[in-house]
């Protein structure tokens, strides 16, 4: 079992295919009312590689996908 905390909602990148373009907008994909529908965590070099994952999601041709970084706690296992 692993536990962090993820980098705030300010410094996410939210990503939506629209007519086959990647629309990438700085901030967080959904208002507090609405629900998260899943996540993933993919272990990505840095953010253009994790950009690239997220326009590949299906999740971004219908809803959004909310792309934020888990903070390095110094932890390790």
């Amino acid at each position: 079992m692993d536990c962090a905390p993820l980098t705030a909602t300010s410094a996410a990148t939210t990503v939506r295919v629209r007519d086959g373009q990647p629309l990438l907008t700085d901030g967080p994909a959904a208002e507090l009312r609405e629900q998260v529908g899943g996540y993933a965590i993919i272990d990505c070099p840095d953010l253009d590689d994790a950009l690239k994952w997220a326009v590949a999601m299906p999740a971004a041709r219908d809803c959004s996908v909310e792309v934020r970084a888990i903070v390095d706690t110094g932890g390790g296992r």
